[in-house]
């Protein structure tokens, strides 16, 4: 029995499902959160902040000694240099200054995710490195969007949303003269890498590089667990092939299932 005429039908009637399937896809991708994060920031940055008076650059990828560092906004002002870093979260945020990761939390769903204030940190200091400023002169904002509550204290750089234009605005006292202000965007504009897929996926490999590299070195020397950060236990296989050999595993289990070799 030949079924190309009943393929070709359904095909026919189902085709425009494609587009719908990629698009759903690409909107719930973690690039697309990012981009669509970015884009309600700039948005906030143009709309409520003086054009004269705020200078926006968005997406800056900056050499460094050791690869490269990519920077959501700079905004450069005679209030000195705003340095955003965005996050386009959902759910519960519990985090601290000094912990080095963050928690998010969706109904019975726990993930964590690097302190953003960390994050930020590194670019702060190439910032510095590069223009010569003192730490005084630039400020480390961290802007959370998308249906998030924060859980614990956090310290008055986190925001949400509208609440970066309200810290921003409440840094009020002039540090830089305006000659100054245009030297900075001068040599910030000069030192960035062209914006493209090239620059984009080099900085994706030092990133994953990076990651990597801490996740091993915390499952080596820490005994915590590379994927979720908790506590990592021995446990003992007591059934199949293993039974009776030990192993490193998650002390969260079930919850986590992460598992390494134990020597």
């Amino acid at each position: 029995m030949d079924l190309s005429p009943i393929l070709s039908q359904i095909y026919s009637s189902l085709w425009y499902l494609i587009p719908i399937y990629i698009l759903v896809g690409v909107v719930k991708s973690a690039w697309f959160k990012g981009f669509f994060g970015e884009f309600q920031v700039n948005l906030l940055l143009k709309l409520f902040l003086p054009k004269d008076d705020y200078h926006l650059m968005k997406d800056v990828t900056l050499r460094t000694e050791d690869g490269t560092t990519q920077i959501d906004h700079i905004l450069v002002s005679k209030y000195g240099v705003f340095v955003l870093e965005t996050k386009n979260m959902k759910g519960w945020i519990f985090g601290s200054i000094n912990q080095k990761m963050w928690t998010q939390k969706i109904y019975k769903h726990t993930s964590k995710f690097q302190n953003p204030l960390h994050q930020n940190y590194k670019h702060t200091k190439t910032l510095e490195d590069i223009l010569k400023l003192d730490p005084e002169h630039i400020h480390s904002v961290i802007v959370f969007i998308g249906d998030s509550t924060f859980k614990t204290e956090m310290p008055e750089n986190v925001t949400f949303a509208r609440g970066c234009i309200a810290f921003i605005k409440s840094k009020n006292i002039k540090l830089l003269e305006p000659s100054l202000v245009i030297e900075i965007v001068k040599e910030i504009e000069s030192g960035r890498l062209k914006r493209g897929i090239t620059t984009n996926r080099e900085h994706v490999a030092h990133v994953s590089a990076i990651v990597q590299s801490k996740e091993k070195s915390t499952a080596t020397l820490t005994n915590s667990c590379p994927k979720c950060g908790s506590e990592m236990v021995v446990r003992e296989s007591k059934r199949g092939a293993n039974v009776g050999r030990k192993f490193w595993g998650c002390s969260t289990f079930p919850r986590c299932r992460s598992v390494l070799a134990y020597e």
